[in-house]
């Protein structure tokens, strides 16, 4: 059945609305060029989306011939406002955007353990609003919230856990309830995932697998370019893996004894610690990813030789230094090389499960062990595993939480805003 005129007037519409939105302004004959369509269907589709306060004349293009046909056409940035959160254990960032993706406020807030729920659900909420009062926005149109936990599938909202503070609950309500926007939530490894796919490591990727390494640990999975959650939002609570190498095994409520206690902030600070590897505490940072980066950084310094090769018995150890090469290096080799031995184990048991062919070190450790501490874990897993697999590091670290926010919630308003009338 053909679409009636209305219904096909707004898809060509939410068409060069996407394309000017990807491309950037755009006069009509590119937009005839980039659509296909004819010369008076664009005419009217401009004349639409003006009208509506959607697109407006921005410039005018380089052509020697001025006048109509020279105009670029713009998205109208401030047509609505945007918020990304980043809501971690101990505070939360706020950025505020215009619906471009262009940042016009950034925040933060501590928030202290022994902070009351209603408290700290206060400190956050004020924090968007004053960020939002700074970036001009009169209103937000759509606030996208990114948190440690499980999001329920059939709900959208995050599940009770007694692992995190429950002002993490209360927050999104609490939203929802003081701003007049559309409030949506995540889990924050599988917005990292996004993120990383859209301007990361995975930029050439539509199956992969982000292997989140930061305060706690966690997957995110991406198969044929679609974020899948499971069916009870638990896809990639890697964390709870039982591995070798622990003491006791993960419950039903910890995951003590799980991936998580070799890779989370806390074991792979003190594996540093065993190896004699220090660092100076910084404020940006878990003090697990400063370490981290001060043992790739010794290493690339020292010019050590950072290829692994495999032992007669099966394991994997780095090459010994160059001669010349400072010893002094070596205890941050041996780190690295510990701390590789630690995540292969994770990585290998998604490999055997999803094959995705590439497998991202995100989080802030992900990122702060750059190509030193990713290609150790890709030799590892090449002993590992028969399946191929290439092992990347992140290429936003923690801050791809706040991205893939940001980009979640330019979607859900460019999907109502771009959206075609109900027949």
């Amino acid at each position: 059945m053909p679409a009636s005129p209305s219904t096909a007037r707004a898809i060509n519409d939410r068409l060069a609305l996407r394309l000017l939105q990807q491309e950037g302004p755009l006069t009509a004959g590119q937009l005839k060029q980039l659509t296909g369509l004819s010369r008076p269907t664009v005419a009217d589709l401009v004349e639409r989306l003006t009208a509506a306060g959607l697109i407006d004349v921005v410039g005018e293009s380089g052509e020697q011939r001025r006048g109509p046909n020279a105009r670029l056409y713009g998205i109208v940035a401030d047509r609505a406002h945007l918020a990304a959160l980043d809501v971690r254990t101990e505070g939360v960032t706020v950025v505020v955007a215009d619906l471009l993706g262009t940042e016009l406020a950034r925040a933060s807030v501590p928030i202290a353990d022994d902070t009351g729920t209603g408290p700290a659900v206060e400190q956050a909420v004020t924090l968007v609003e004053r960020a939002a009062k700074e970036a001009g926005a009169d209103r937000l149109h759509t606030v996208a919230v990114g948190a440690p936990g499980l999001i329920d599938p059939a709900t959208g909202e995050l599940r009770d856990s007694s692992g995190l503070p429950e002002w993490h609950r209360r927050l999104v309500a609490a939203l929802g309830e003081r701003l007049p926007a559309r409030v949506l939530v995540e889990n924050e490894t599988n917005l990292a995932a996004l993120a990383e796919q859209r301007d990361g490591a995975a930029r050439d990727r539509d199956t992969f697998v982000l292997l989140w390494l930061g305060l706690g640990t966690g997957a995110a999975v991406v198969l044929d370019g679609h974020l899948r959650r499971g069916a009870s939002g638990g896809t990639g609570e890697i964390g709870f893996l039982p591995v070798p190498g622990t003491t006791t095994a993960p419950s039903a409520t910890d995951c003590e004894g799980g991936f998580h206690s070799l890779g989370g902030a806390a074991a792979v600070t003190a594996l540093a610690t065993a190896h004699g590897v220090t660092a100076d505490p910084t404020t940006n940072e878990p003090h697990a990813a400063t370490l981290v980066r001060a043992a790739a950084a010794g290493l690339s310094v020292n010019g050590t030789v950072t290829s692994a090769r495999p032992s007669a018995d099966g394991t994997v150890t780095s090459a010994h230094p160059s001669k010349g090469h400072a010893p002094a290096a070596a205890p941050h080799a041996r780190f690295l090389d510990a701390l590789a031995d630690r995540v292969a184990i994770g990585v290998a048991s998604v490999v055997a499960v999803l094959d995705p062919g590439c497998v991202v070190l995100g989080g802030e450790v992900g990122q702060a062990g750059g190509e030193e501490l990713a290609g150790r874990v890709g030799e590892r897993l090449a002993t590992m595993s028969p399946l191929p697999t290439e092992v990347r590091a992140s290429g936003l670290g923690g801050a791809a939480v706040l991205r893939g926010a940001l980009l979640m919630a330019r979607e859900a308003a460019q999907d109502d805003l771009f959206a075609p009338p109900a027949r």
